[in-house]
């Protein structure tokens, strides 16, 4: 099952720590999803989803401090008898010593942060959905060519790292060379990253490892990029009958998700770095309502007509 660790929460999010006492090497978080313990702080713990993140707004923070200190101590004990995976507490709001003394006797961290509750919200969840989807690892090289995010497949040494250099020189991103981390953000998302190992790395045959971040710079790299469109590059077959149109689109899968697939058939003095910018450019152009094939027929088609 995957899952976050608290630390990284802390560190992406920025938190302040209102309890270093509460050890965060074996806390984690395995749910995207966060609860407003609105209900639960008037005494109603049914249905309860303890296992996510608890997010404490001006409203939550308002009630308790004009609750009686008994119905509060009974709610702080029954709150941190599950067990939760942290409380955090939006707007700078700042809890009662009774609640921190619970939580360090518990040892469920208590965080704060400056940010508005809503904002805080949407992305926190935006963040853990990304972190905590279902993910899978292949074998490729992910590009950022003009905002559409190139997976460029293939057999091993047919070309792909060489062509995504090329593409970084033309002014393009690279997002990871070798081994892509895919996540199903949604049903119409794929998001691919690189391990944190190869990060920023290719490998050139003949040449080794070279760092392009530190080569090109950093607007030469990006750490997550959508996988809008797949060019699978394979040897030329003369026997093999490829597409010349492109009237239909043929796509493959990655858990579950579909994506654009192109097979490219690579021979020499074919550029890639000019076939991969161009389909990119074409693909964004399909998305914006143009099909250049389809004009192309519609163009033979009124040529017939009038004859």
């Amino acid at each position: 099952m995957s899952k976050v660790e608290m630390q990284r929460i802390v560190e992406k999010m920025n938190l302040k720590n209102l309890t270093p006492d509460v050890d965060l090497t074996d806390k984690y978080v395995v749910v995207p999803d966060i609860n407003r313990p609105a209900l639960q702080l008037a005494g109603f713990f049914e249905h309860f989803a303890a296992e996510r993140v608890q997010i404490i707004g001006y409203v939550e923070h308002t009630f308790l401090e004009q609750m009686e200190k008994e119905a509060k101590t009974k709610v702080y004990d029954t709150l941190f008898s599950y067990k939760i995976p942290c409380i955090i507490f939006c707007r700078a709001l700042k809890p009662d010593p009774e609640l921190l003394e619970k939580a360090n006797e518990m040892q469920i961290p208590v965080f704060s942060t400056e940010i508005q509750t809503s904002a805080f919200t949407a992305e926190i969840i935006r963040w853990l959905n990304v972190q905590l989807a279902p993910c899978i690892s292949i074998h490729g090289v992910l590009v950022d060519v003009y905002g559409v995010g190139v997976l460029i497949m293939g057999e091993s040494g047919i070309g792909k790292s060489e062509s995504a250099l090329e593409l970084v020189k033309r002014g393009h991103r690279l997002v990871s060379d070798d081994v892509v981390e895919i996540r199903k953000v949604s049903d119409d998302t794929l998001v691919g990253s690189a391990p944190d190992i190869t990060k920023n790395f290719i490998e050139l045959r003949g040449i080794g490892i070279v760092d392009v971040k530190t080569l090109y710079g950093v607007q030469s790299v990006r750490e997550t990029q959508n996988i809008d469109l797949v060019i699978t590059l394979e040897d030329w077959n003369k026997e093999t009958d490829y597409d010349r149109l492109g009237m239909e689109e043929e796509y493959t899968s990655f858990l579950g998700n579909k994506v654009v697939c192109h097979q490219i058939p690579i021979r020499p003095g074919r550029n890639l770095a000019i076939i991969v910018e161009t389909a990119a450019i074409n693909h964004r152009q399909k998305q914006m309502g143009y099909n250049a094939a389809q004009e192309l027929y519609k163009r033979v088609q009124r040529n017939l007509a009038k004859k």
